[in-house]
């Protein structure tokens, strides 16, 4: 049986997190990947008491390079530091099994094995990426970890374990010109993802990253169930959100995911 997840910010408190907790209760989901936010340390206290009080597991989710997280970059290994001694913050509070770390954007991957490397983190995940990034206004050319030649090197080099992002994979493989289901079944040979990330994806041809609904775009998804999906496989629902005040659009993904999955 999968076990599906419930990705969500640290920044999303009030509403979203009591929507959480009742979904959480109702059997919706069984656990929460937060994104850790910079600067959202004031926010641990009513995750805490999710996890306390109901016994939510919690996967942690580093911040990247929106956020100012590129360990690529040498010159931003103080800010790396900074911002990961944040994310352990909650990974300890919420008792994480998993930390998940994006490699980056340009720079150098040997960079990216030294710095996650020096982090020490048992639980640390890389995450797959697209090989070109959607918002681009200061010029990067591409993603650290979109590759498998990349994923290996930052994987063997560092001892962490593998999130595959079924979307990023897609992106990846059109950028590479390769068919996206054989890649994406590839990574998750190779490497035997600790967990996955699911989206529906808009346009099957395009590098571009987008995450609407499931069964709402193109990507077949009976199809990742049945060739890239390991048993057991925790899945986090990485959708759009359509309300800062419920989480009715998680809930019909759920639906959706639980009516096809083998």
């Amino acid at each position: 049986m999968c076990d599906i997840g419930l990705k969500i910010w640290s920044t999303n408190t009030g509403p979203l997190a009591v929507a959480a907790e009742r979904l959480f209760k109702e059997g919706a989901f069984g656990y929460i990947e937060l994104f850790a936010v910079p600067g959202s340390l004031a926010t641990l206290p009513e995750w805490k008491r999710l996890h306390e009080a109901w016994g939510i597991p919690f996967v942690i989710h580093n911040a990247h390079s929106a956020q100012g997280f590129n360990p690529a970059k040498t010159e931003l290994a103080e800010r790396n530091l900074e911002i990961f001694a944040e994310t352990k913050a909650f990974a300890d509070a919420l008792e994480a099994e998993h930390v998940i770390f994006h490699g980056g954007t340009d720079g150098d991957v040997g960079e990216t094995v030294r710095q996650l490397k020096a982090f020490g983190e048992k639980r640390a995940l890389i995450e797959n990426k697209p090989f070109v990034p959607l918002e681009n206004p200061a010029g990067v050319k591409f993603c650290r970890g979109a590759t498998a030649d990349e994923l290996e090197r930052i994987i063997d080099g560092t001892g962490c374990g593998f999130c595959l992002d079924i979307g990023h994979a897609v992106c990846s493989a059109n950028s590479q010109g390769l068919e996206p289901y054989a890649f994406a079944s590839e990574l998750a040979r190779r490497f035997r993802p600790e967990m996955f990330h699911l989206s529906d994806v808009t346009d099957m041809t395009s590098p571009y990253d987008a995450h609407p609904h499931l069964g709402t775009g193109e990507l077949d998804i009976p199809r990742v169930c049945r060739e890239v999906f390991l048993p057991n496989a925790k899945i986090s629902i990485e959708t759009v959100r359509d309300s800062l005040t419920d989480l009715e659009d998680f809930r019909r993904d759920v639906d959706f995911l639980r009516s096809v999955l083998v």
